[in-house]
Formats: structure tokens, C-alpha cells, sequence
């Protein structure tokens, strides 16, 4: 299993697409299908921001989209996969290591450590490729902000209850700017949030003078 917590960041659709390989018009219908939902989604889809998804959504349908375009599984298998997957985590895409022998998706069972088919329930005898293995580089990556988010603070109605954050993280400026009231320096407020820059930190500066940091 990859370890994917303590992620701290949350994508756009737009970031989604380039990140995944998919595609927004396949982001939508799988939304809509309830095959795969953003964890944080307005009710009203048509609106801008409407689907942000969250680090292990994003390795999720990075596995989704090695799955059909690397190992050509259908969508109806990885449909019926998803359904018997539930049983064993909210997240099956992100946190069970997978398999695929002959295009059907395969996973170590729990109790007896043994590779098998998710759908037909057959034990797998030969070597099978690790679909994990192509996501983990691909994960790592993930953890890396855009060039572009660095030293920018942005708003999202489903990003940390609609309030001032860091761009590319879930980190909110009221929170750096309550580490420089107490006197924080700014090496101090980074070894804290080691994810963050001193370009991030004054960001937060020139955001809190302009009384925006709610």
C-alpha cells in the first residue's frame, strides 16, 4: 500500500486532467455516473470550482487511468471491481495495492495473502504486474506544487471552509500570520509547515496587510 496521508493539498479539474492523463469530458461522466466522485463537491456542478478533488482522489484516478489506457480494463469491470472493493476501503483505488492478469484487476486478499481476481474470486499462479508500482512515482510527483502556486494565495468554496490559503496546499494564511504574531521568524513557520516556501510566507505577509486573510 502507498502511504498517501497527511497530504495536505487539494486539485482542480483542470489539474486533475493534466495530472491523471484523463480526460474532463471522462472527470464528468464519472461524476455523474457516482463511479467517481471529487471529496469536495458542490451540489451544483455547473458552477466554477464545482469539483476539487483531494491527493488520494487524484492517485485514485491516476490507478483508474493506468487501468484502462496501460491494461485496457473495461469500465463496466471496473465498475463491478469498485462495488467489491468498498467492502475492504472507502478509497479502494488509492490504498489497495492492485494487480491485472488479462485485463481484470486483481488484489492481495486480507486473510490469506494470496493474489486473486476481485470479480471471479480465482487465485492468480503467475507473475502479474503491479498496477502500484506504475502509480508511486506518480504519487511522489503529486506531492510537488506547480512553479506557478508558489508564493500565491488562492480561494476555493470546498478548500478549507472557503478561506485564504497557501496556493496548491490547505494551509491557511490566518494560520501562518498567527505564527508571525507569536513571533515566529520565518525559518521557524517552515520548519513547521516544511512544505512551504519563503515566498509562500510572504505571500501570507502581504495578504494579511491587505486585511484578506479570512
Amino acid at each position: 500500500m502507498t502511504e498517501i496521508t497527511n497530504i495536505t493539498s487539494a486539485f482542480t479539474a483542470d489539474q486533475v486532467v493534466r495530472l491523471t492523463g484523463l480526460s474532463m469530458g471522462q472527470l464528468a461522466y464519472w461524476d455523474k455516473l457516482g463511479f467517481f466522485q471529487p471529496q469536495y463537491g458542490s451540489e451544483d456542478r455547473k458552477t466554477p470550482y464545482s469539483r476539487i478533488y483531494s491527493f488520494k482522489d487524484v492517485v485514485g484516478l491516476r490507478t483508474l487511468s493506468i487501468l484502462k489506457s496501460k491494461y485496457k480494463c473495461s469500465l463496466p469491470h471496473l465498475q463491478t471491481v469498485a462495488k467489491e472493493l468498498a467492502s475492504y476501503s472507502m478509497a479502494p483505488w488509492a490504498e489497495i495495492t492492485l494487480y491485472v492478469l488479462k485485463k481484470k484487476v486483481q488484489f492481495k486478499e486480507p486473510d490469506t495473502g494470496r493474489v486473486r481476481g476481485v470479480v471471479d474470486g480465482q487465485y492468480a499462479l503467475l507473475p502479474i504486474a503491479s498496477v502500484m508500482e506504475d502509480v508511486r512515482k506518480a504519487a511522489e510527483q503529486l506531492r510537488q506544487r506547480e512553479p506557478g502556486q508558489i508564493g500565491q494565495v488562492e480561494k476555493h468554496r470546498y478548500v478549507s471552509h472557503h478561506a485564504a490559503v497557501i496556493s496548491g496546499t490547505r494551509i491557511r494564511v490566518a494560520t501562518i500570520l498567527r505564527f508571525i504574531e507569536a513571533g515566529y521568524s520565518t525559518a521557524s513557520i517552515l520548519k513547521e509547515y516544511p512544505s512551504l516556501t519563503e515566498a509562500d510566507v510572504e505571500a501570507a505577509k502581504r495578504h494579511g496587510k491587505d486585511g484578506l486573510a479570512a
